[in-house]
Formats: C-alpha cells, sequence, structure tokens
C-alpha cells in the first residue's frame, strides 16, 4: 500500500506543478530534472518495488511488462523526433493574412498534445501503464498491468502514425524554395505600390493598429511587412494584405518588388535590416507626437523623410539638432483623428465627464513623465469628491513596468474608483441595453476574432486566414461604432469607469469626455483636435512658467499641481464657458500641432506618399543611369515593353 500511496501522491503532485506552480515545474527542467525525467523515475520505481514483493521463481513473468513499458518509452521520444520534424515543415520563411496561399498545401496542425506538449504528453499517454502497474501492486493481477501496458503503447503509436503521415510529400507544406518562389510570384502579380512596416513587442501592436485605416485609404496597392509571427494575430481587422517575414533574407526579395515606400510608425532593432534596401523610401511618421524627447529620437535622421503632424514636429526636430533635415520633414498631419467630435459646448447633462488618462513613467523613470504617482490619488480624489463628475480612468498599459511605485499607486487609484461606485447611487441599467451590448459584442467579435483551435498553429491560421475578404474593413468600423454606443448606453448614469480593455478606444473615450487630464505626452496632442478643455499634471518640478515654456503642448492648457488644488476652479470652467479663458490658445495651438484643416490629413498623408514614391522613382533611375542599367528590374516577368513602374501608381480594384 505504501508503494500505490507514494506512486498516486506523485501522480497528484505533478499535476498540481502544471495547474498551480508552472514556475516550480520550470526550474525542476532547468535542473535537468523535466517531465520525462520524473515519469521515467516514478515508472522505475514501480516496477522496481514490484519486483521486490515478487517470488523470485515469478521474476521472470514481469518481463513481458517491463519490455512492454521500454516499448512505450521509445515510442514516446519517437514521437519527439517526429514532432520536431512536423514543425520544421510547417515553418514556414513566409506567413500572409487575406491573401490567397491556396498553392502552399496548407493544413490543420496536428493536436497539441503531439505538436508542441511533451510535458502533457508522457504523463497523459503513460497514465494507464502507470494506472495498471498500481492494479497489480494492489491486487496481485499482472493482467491489469498488461492492459494499462497495452493502452498506453497503443496510445503512442497512434499518434505517432498520426505524424508520420504528416511528413509523407502528399502531406506536408510547399518546401522552402517553393514557398518563396510563390511569394515572389504574388508581389510581381499584386505590385504593391506602399507599405507600412512594423516590428515590435506584443504590447505595441496598438502603434500600427492606429495606422491601418489611413493606409488602406492611400491611393495604389498598399502592403504590411512584419517581422514577428506573433504580430499576425495582434494586428487589428484589415483588407490590406499582410506579410510577415522573419528571416532577413526573405525580407531582402522585397528590394525585386515594386514597393518603393515603406512607412514606419515606431522604431526597432529591426528597423535597420529594412533600411537597407536602396529601392525603397522609407518615412517615419511616429505613433504619436508629443513634446517628449522621444518624438525627436537622432534615430529619425536614418530614415528618407519625417513625416510630422504639424508645424510645432518641424520645430521640435530643428530645436533638438539631431540630425533631421528640414527639407526632409513633411506635414501630414493627423489621418487617424478624423473620427474624434470638434467641442459643441458645455456638458448638457447632470455629470461632467472627465477622462484621466496619464501615460506611464518611461524607461528613465523621470518623475515628471507620468503623474501617477506623485499627483494620480490626489487628483482622483479630488474629482471623485464632486458629485457632479463622471471619471473615465485610462492609465497607459505600460504604467508601473518600470517604476513599482507607479504601479502601486494605479492600484490604489483603481480601489478609489470602486469605493466611489459603491458609494454612489445608481440606476441600473435597462435591461434590454445589456441585450443590446451583447448583441453588438457578438457581432463585433465575429467579425474581429477568428474561431482558431487552441492547438492551431501559424500554418493553420494563415489557411482560415488566407481569403481575402474584401469590404471586412468598412464592416468592422460599422460594427464597432454600434458596439460604442450600445456600450455607453448600457453604463448606468454617472458610473465611474477604468478603461484597460482594447475597446472602448482612446478616441472614443475622446468623444465622451468634457475635459481630459494627462500628462505631457502624445495624448494631448490628439485631444486638441477636438478644442475641448484639457489640463495637464505637473510632476516635472519646474515653475509652471518654465514648465509651459519648456513643453509648448501645454501652452493651452490648465497646469495643475501635485496636489490637484486648482480642480475645482478647472471644473467650473468646463461647465460656465465664459469662465474658459483658454479656447482661444487651443485653436491657436491645434493650428500648430495637426497643421491646417483643409486640406484634409487623409489627403496631405496620399500627397506625401505619392511625392515620396515619385522620388523613389528617380532615385532608381539615376541609379540605373550610373550603373549603365546593371540594376536588376524588379518586374521582369511583366512585358519589357510597358513602361517601368507604369500601372503601380493606380488605384487598386
Amino acid at each position: 500500500m505504501l508503494l500505490v500511496a507514494a506512486t498516486g501522491a506523485g501522480l497528484v503532485t505533478e499535476a498540481a506543478l502544471y495547474r498551480w506552480q508552472r514556475s516550480m515545474a520550470s526550474a525542476f527542467a532547468k535542473s535537468h530534472a523535466d517531465v520525462t525525467v520524473r515519469q521515467v523515475v516514478r515508472d522505475l520505481l514501480l516496477v522496481v518495488g514490484l519486483l521486490r514483493i515478487e517470488e523470485q521463481d515469478q521474476e521472470a513473468r514481469c518481463t513481458p511488462l517491463l519490455a512492454g513499458l521500454l516499448l512505450f518509452y521509445v515510442l514516446h521520444f519517437a514521437i519527439q523526433a517526429a514532432s520536431v520534424l512536423v514543425r520544421r515543415t510547417r515553418t514556414l520563411p513566409v506567413l500572409t493574412r487575406n491573401i490567397d496561399a491556396s498553392a502552399l498545401r496548407l493544413s490543420p496542425a496536428p493536436p497539441a498534445l503531439l505538436l508542441r506538449r511533451p510535458g502533457h504528453r508522457l504523463p497523459v499517454f503513460g497514465l494507464p501503464a502507470t494506472a495498471g502497474l498500481l492494479a497489480m501492486a494492489a491486487t496481485d493481477d499482472r493482467r491489469l498491468a498488461a492492459t494499462g501496458i497495452a493502452l498506453s503503447v497503443g496510445l503512442a503509436a497512434v499518434g505517432l502514425g498520426e505524424l508520420l503521415l504528416r511528413l509523407l510529400p502528399g502531406r506536408k507544406p510547399a518546401s522552402e524554395q517553393q514557398v518563396l518562389d510563390w511569394f515572389d510570384a504574388w508581389l510581381a502579380e499584386y505590385r504593391p505600390t506602399v507599405g507600412l512596416y512594423f516590428s515590435g513587442g506584443a504590447s505595441s501592436a496598438y502603434q500600427a493598429n492606429m495606422w491601418l485605416q489611413p493606409l488602406a485609404q492611400l491611393d495604389g496597392r498598399p502592403l504590411i511587412v512584419l517581422r514577428e509571427r506573433f504580430m499576425l494575430q495582434k494586428l487589428a481587422a484589415t483588407d490590406i494584405p499582410v506579410v510577415c517575414l522573419p528571416k532577413v533574407s526573405t525580407l531582402m526579395r522585397l528590394e525585386q518588388s515594386t514597393l518603393r515606400v515603406l512607412v514606419h510608425p515606431s522604431n526597432s532593432g529591426k528597423t535597420s535590416q529594412v533600411l537597407r534596401i536602396p529601392t525603397i523610401q522609407h518615412t517615419f511618421v511616429n505613433h504619436g507626437e508629443s513634446d517628449k524627447l522621444s518624438s525627436c529620437n537622432p534615430y529619425a535622421k536614418a530614415y528618407d523623410e519625417v513625416w510630422v503632424a504639424g508645424p510645432a514636429a518641424r520645430e521640435r526636430y530643428a530645436l533638438a539638432d539631431v540630425g533631421v533635415e528640414d527639407k526632409d520633414v513633411v506635414e501630414i498631419g493627423r489621418p487617424q483623428l478624423a473620427a474624434i467630435r470638434p467641442y459643441d459646448g458645455p456638458p448638457a447633462g447632470p455629470f461632467t465627464t472627465v477622462l484621466y488618462a496619464p501615460t506611464w513613467e518611461g524607461w528613465d523613470s523621470n518623475p515628471g513623465n507620468t503623474s501617477v504617482a506623485l499627483a494620480g490619488e490626489n487628483l482622483v480624489r479630488r474629482l471623485l469628491a464632486d458629485p457632479g463628475v463622471r471619471l473615465l480612468y485610462k492609465p497607459h498599459p505600460l504604467t508601473g513596468s518600470v517604476d513599482g511605485a507607479a504601479g502601486a499607486a494605479d492600484l490604489r487609484i483603481r480601489e478609489l474608483i470602486r469605493a466611489a461606485n459603491r458609494e454612489r447611487a445608481q440606476a441600473h441599467p435597462r435591461p434590454e441595453a445589456a441585450a443590446e451590448l451583447a448583441l453588438r459584442t457578438r457581432e463585433l467579435d465575429r467579425l474581429t476574432t477568428s474561431a482558431f483551435r487552441t492547438s492551431a498553429d501559424h500554418v493553420e491560421r494563415m489557411l482560415l486566414q488566407s481569403v481575402p475578404q474584401p469590404g471586412r474593413g468598412d464592416a468592422v468600423r460599422a460594427a464597432t461604432t454600434a458596439w460604442e454606443e450600445a456600450y455607453w448606453a448600457s453604463l448606468p448614469d454617472g458610473e465611474h469607469q477604468v478603461v484597460t480593455d482594447a475597446r472602448p478606444t482612446i478616441y472614443d473615450c475622446f468623444n465622451r469626455a468634457d475635459l481630459l487630464i494627462s500628462d505631457v505626452s502624445s495624448v494631448i496632442s490628439d485631444y486638441i483636435a477636438s478644442e475641448k478643455p484639457y489640463a495637464v499634471a505637473n510632476t516635472s518640478g519646474l515653475p509652471e512658467d518654465a514648465f509651459r515654456e519648456t513643453f509648448p503642448t501645454v501652452r493651452a492648457a490648465t497646469v495643475l499641481t501635485p496636489d490637484a488644488s486648482g480642480v475645482p476652479a478647472l471644473l467650473a470652467a468646463v461647465r460656465h464657458p465664459e469662465r474658459d479663458e483658454l479656447a482661444g490658445a487651443r485653436a491657436e495651438l491645434k493650428l500648430r500641432l495637426l497643421g491646417p484643416a483643409e486640406p484634409s490629413s487623409q489627403v496631405r498623408f496620399n500627397a506625401a506618399a505619392e511625392a515620396l514614391y515619385a522620388a523613389a522613382v528617380e532615385h532608381r533611375e539615376r541609379a540605373a543611369a550610373r550603373t549603365g542599367g546593371g540594376i536588376p528590374g524588379p518586374r521582369t516577368s511583366l512585358d519589357p515593353a510597358e513602361p517601368q513602374d507604369a500601372a503601380v501608381r493606380a488605384p487598386a480594384e
């Protein structure tokens, strides 16, 4: 019984490790005591224990059981080897979305238990054998052990067969060279003109997502180029073809395509790799503009052009003197701000909606970066003390990632808001409003969330997303608008909200707010498009005059001290526009930050793309003239009589 109890306890402990103590399981693996070793030790001790209690003349009768157990482990390691081979065949050099990839023989992935989870596979497949041996120890019936071992061997054999079938020539996806040839042919057929290049971590996907709609509205044939495989699923819904090129050698194939312009919303370590392609002109558009030094990073001089929102950013680069020449700076506005509604007067209802959207502490932990740690709780207490305020708190997703004090303050702010909601008498939402939100959520999820199996790998996801769906982007935008209306209608009147999910977006919060309180960040530069009142918390230690002079985006703001004593007067100015002395300054600042309203930012964005495209073509022609035409042409599959790049400028059908 001691043997049975010890083995059972080992199995329970193993399950507990994977359920609640993953870090402990990882520590065991690092010390060469991974799940395979632990399972072998359990079974070996069990067999040795059984042999010890057997009569000497009966030990030979256990030999078939030992042989069966050994066969099971041989099959387990064979599955492990086969899974490695299958994963290699399913690791394609190019991954795509919105591109017909049926020629690549894509197929659903094998069960994850076979392909990627050896730590789960061995205990699961070995459970019948272990249970049979335990039953034999308890009952002295060898048939139970033989049955359990046979079941384990059978499961392992079936799993191995499933993987070996995937290695047959007709069942494998296309080879690496076949995929590259297919990709080259697709580039020649699609003839991309302008693209968005993005590389980054999972939490940075928003930097690319904000440029998807402006890119889709450009003339020509847009393309999105990613470098990380996981980013394919982080990218928002779009009709634009998406390619993921993890390897530099594959990325360089763009040089032989018609792609002439790449737009960069962020800098990354992999940006330097694509800048080496001489046939493409590169422009930096950033994912937001502020008075921080990061908005005039010296890396920007590596690009052919830098596209900024308005004159203020041009001046910022000139003052920073980081090597970006004024002739290379192009003002395009912020095309994604078209969805922000303009100021239409003071709050009309019983509540003044205040959006507190602080930024994060930054890599240098400068106390002036974020107000969360030094002023956040004071601001929130002052706002919650006003019975006529509804607070929307939207912290930066990276808050607390560098400075633990900021993270702790963020948690305390959230608790203050929860406590205020408990004290505030709120009308419950109408049942029909909740039902409408549920309906809109299902519709939006249907359009934006692919129904992937948990075991789906990149190839299976590529298969499911390979059919282009024209008009899907417009449908998503319409569904998003409907969801936003339903979301706000479903909330109890006056209930404070902590907004941390992807929905509602920051721009939707702008449209619901009567007042913004933020830090020196791109949030201000975007919010100014509405010309609504805003305030900035000064935690820099600078006097107010110096603070305004140092950060031009603050010049039309109410400056709040860390004790938040100016909040009551600020709320009074929002509710009574005649007390608002900064309306004219906001209109002037909007012009400096975002440029003129006409022509629209989207028109200026398109014009800048066309001009840079023309510069790329001219650059290539000059290079060809210098080398006597020795530069290989990017469209060798087309009719040689067709003028170079002639059809590329036309909008996609």
